[in-house]
């Protein structure tokens, strides 16, 4: 997708994992690190609040793309490892869970309608981000998977667990998760992990063909509207734990870190 440069004033700060541009009232953003999958990073997490904090208020449609060969890689396990070697009780872990909840929350009450637009792979946190948008359309070649378990994780990065259940329903979450298995764009389709497949070349055009309608809703409408489905999306939760994810993520990993010193293995020989 053919992308604008963001101007400074948009945002007050230079982009380095990021590319953003804008036509009209459609704002697209593109993830920008594909030498690392696009691998989401504090950087990158900071950056999108930036972006969606500072978007015109006359933007009616965002398109969040990734750039190279990959949507979205899922975390990055190194900038995750740094954190712990900081501060092995998880006090960066849960930092950056805060932030990752944010910007699931900002894609998804944005009142713009949201649209991922997914190729390659969607994996974990990647996956998470395309769940909060409102709109999904991947490449027939598309493949998503969750992990996280298989990596020694809970499923706990900005609210992902309870917009699963919500979209897809708790059989299917409950196999895909237990089993870390990747599934293909027709079984998310299925899945309703995504609304719409087409062959790769022509996600621009499937984009478009959702976005073009959109923008001539009347804005007080679209608003509202918007408002109404997250409402009654909510209300079929019950509870969200979602608030939980960065305490679960940190607990878990400062667990994992503590067992592999010297008195976490003491303690694990007694127990």
């Amino acid at each position: 997708m053919t992308v604008l440069p963001l101007t400074a004033t948009d945002t007050g700060r230079t982009l380095e994992a990021l590319r953003t541009g804008r036509q009209g009232p459609l704002l697209f953003i593109e993830l920008n690190i594909p030498d690392l999958g696009n691998a989401v990073t504090d950087t990158l997490l900071d950056e999108l609040l930036a972006v969606l904090d500072a978007q015109d208020a006359d933007t009616r449609v965002i398109v969040l793309s990734g750039a190279g060969p990959d949507f979205c890689l899922g975390g990055d396990r190194t900038e995750f490892a740094g954190h712990l070697a900081e501060d092995p009780t998880g006090s960066g872990i849960r930092a950056s869970g805060t932030k990752a909840r944010r910007v699931c929350e900002a894609l998804t009450d944005n009142p713009a309608v949201t649209i991922a637009r997914i190729q390659g792979k969607a994996i974990g946190a990647g996956l998470a981000l395309a769940l909060a948008c409102d709109l999904r359309v991947g490449a027939d070649t598309a493949t998503f998977r969750l992990p996280e378990l298989a990596l020694g994780l809970p499923t706990a990065w900005g609210g992902l667990l309870p917009r699963l259940l919500n979209e897809v329903g708790a059989a299917r979450v409950r196999e895909l998760v237990l089993t870390s298995r990747a599934f293909s764009a027709q079984e998310a389709r299925s899945l309703s992990v995504l609304q719409n497949v087409v062959p790769e070349q022509d996600l621009d055009t499937a984009v478009m063909a959702w976005a073009k309608p959109v923008l001539r809703r009347s804005p007080a409408a679209l608003r509202v509207t918007k408002l109404l489905l997250n409402a009654h999306a909510a209300a079929t939760r019950l509870a969200d734990g979602a608030a939980l994810d960065s305490e679960l993520m940190a607990s878990v990993l400062a667990a994992a870190e503590y067992a592999r010193t010297p008195e976490g293995r003491r303690i694990g020989h007694l127990a």
